[in-house]
């Protein structure tokens, strides 16, 4: 009777060794070489059983922490009865584990920013190359027209009060009031557009409904002076 065996394929021997010391809980400054060096051949041995390909960083790892295992076994030299202090077999590769480490962190980090930037979406750039600008915005530009913005929402400035709720007016909705002028006036003045007590919201939507016309090339604006109203030009191709 047939059984599977699943066995976690690795990208290379440090992750391996990682994935070990994680999984017995050992501290990476003082690995028992021993342990580690056991498990790293028995995974080794079961993959070969299973006739999966190995790659030589494997091979050169095993003989790597066998010469390490083999070099702590041997008895420490004594001059005059006193230890002579040498280095750690295993420092080197501790350090290289702990770059291995940090390199798997940043890599983690990076996998999920990945996972987030494909699930975002960027509108692209529009092309208004084809817009004559300097036809619209010859005796008009945005710093006069958020001048004469300023300028209409002081003139509209009602008095204050308080406790009430602000007042809604949709950039739809004037939309469609922009395009009732433009379909029977050839040109007329923003001021038209607003009542004796318009509320901010609804001078702000029409100025950003204003703008919106301007950049699509459907009518171009201009004023006679700094804080003058502003005339709304409708274009020739404005049908089309």
């Amino acid at each position: 009777m047939g059984y599977n065996v699943n066995l976690k394929v690795y990208e290379g021997p440090m992750e391996l060794l990682l994935d070990l010391i994680r999984k017995n809980e050992i501290d990476i400054y003082d690995i028992p070489i021993h342990i580690i060096t056991s498990e790293f051949l028995a995974y080794i041995a079961a993959v070969k059983e299973l006739n999966m390909e190995l790659t030589s960083d494997f091979l050169v790892m095993a003989s790597t922490l066998l010469e390490i295992k083999s070099k702590m076994l041997l008895p420490k030299i004594k001059l005059d009865d006193e230890e002579i202090d040498e280095e750690d077999p295993r420092e080197q590769l501790v350090q290289k584990i702990l770059e291995y480490e940090k390199y798997k962190e940043v890599s983690e980090k990076l996998r999920e920013s990945e996972k987030y930037e494909l699930k975002a979406f960027y509108k692209l750039q529009e092309d208004f190359s084809d817009i004559d600008r300097l036809e619209f915005l010859n005796n008009c530009n945005v710093k006069n027209l958020h001048k004469a913005l300023q300028n209409i929402i002081k003139r509209n400035k009602t008095a204050s009060v308080t406790n009430i709720a602000p007042e809604e007016f949709p950039v739809q909705r004037a939309n469609e009031i922009i395009l009732e002028y433009l379909e029977s006036k050839d040109k007329f003045l923003f001021s038209e557009l607003l009542g004796e007590y318009s509320f901010k919201a609804e001078i702000i939507a029409y100025f950003l409904s204003l703008l919106e016309f301007i950049k699509i090339g459907r009518v171009s604006a201009r004023q006679t002076g700094n804080y003058s109203d502003i005339e709304i030009i409708r274009r020739d191709d404005f049908g089309r």
